[in-house]
């Protein structure tokens, strides 16, 4: 039997507005094999690195969705994995609306005429409930549209051995594909910026967890340092059954 190293690396907790201990949010989903990150915010090098985690083992990214708290690291990633002499591809998936601006932001750095460049493949994933992602040996990963101000995914990981699900709601009003991303999982990450057009509140995230029967509740996206609220995580614990933590940078999810 295989004993695969599976785990979920929180690289970043705050909302839109970062402070010294919480970066703009986003993580990695780490096995054996492959090496995936979830969104790409400020410097990723630095992040990896504080970490201990070797760059050159990246080999997949998902974007959730065009907003700069989630993108705006691509270009300086990009960058960095050439200047370190990367030869390895790597794939790059998100809907439409994402991949497209993606690749004009990417062009206004006149990035194809770096010699020498890695090859990078841009995937575009159609705007459907339960959209296969990424399919291999140790996990599967899939994706549905969720209501925010732009077209946004959520993802749902499953990974195989472990027989464990995560599953995680990037920036979304409570909505209905959430609650089958989450349903029966072991983790949800669910975002709590606040209860505005194209968030949740802490409450609400509690009151997904709850529709899907998800057996943990892990809050992110939450408002830092001086938007900090201190109701955040005794508002989910009121209205979830199972256990609410209130996650950290730099945080690890193993299974």
């Amino acid at each position: 039997m295989r004993n695969t190293i599976v785990s979920v690396l929180i690289l970043g907790t705050s909302h839109a507005v970062p402070d010294v201990e919480h970066g703009n949010t986003h993580m990695l989903i780490q096995t054996d094999e492959h090496n995936i990150l979830i969104d790409c915010a400020g410097d990723i090098i630095q992040r990896l690195q504080k970490a201990e985690v070797p760059i050159e083992r990246l080999t997949d990214l998902i974007l959730t969705h065009f907003h700069p708290d989630h993108i705006s690291g691509i270009p300086l990633f990009l960058m960095d994995m050439w200047l370190r002499g990367r030869k390895s591809p790597l794939e790059i998936y998100g809907l439409p609306h994402t991949i497209e601006r993606m690749e004009n932001l990417m062009d206004a750095f006149s990035w194809k005429n770096w010699p020498n460049f890695f090859p990078v493949t841009f995937n575009k994933l159609p705007s459907v409930a339960l959209n296969p992602v990424i399919d291999c040996t140790d996990f599967k990963i899939y994706s549905s549209p969720v209501c925010h101000m732009i077209p946004t995914i959520g993802m749902r990981i499953e990974f195989n051995e472990a027989k464990k699900v995560v599953a995680y709601s990037c920036d979304t009003e409570p909505c209905d594909e959430v609650v089958h991303l989450g349903k029966n999982a072991d983790i949800l990450i669910h975002e709590a910026s606040g209860n505005f057009v194209g968030h949740s509140s802490s409450a609400q995230a509690a009151e997904i967890a709850t529709q899907a029967n998800a057996k943990r509740l892990y809050l992110i996206h939450y408002p830092t340092g001086e938007y900090w609220q201190e109701n955040t995580l005794e508002d989910a614990q009121r209205n979830f059954d199972g256990d609410v933590v209130l996650a950290e940078d730099l945080m690890i999810l193993n299974f």
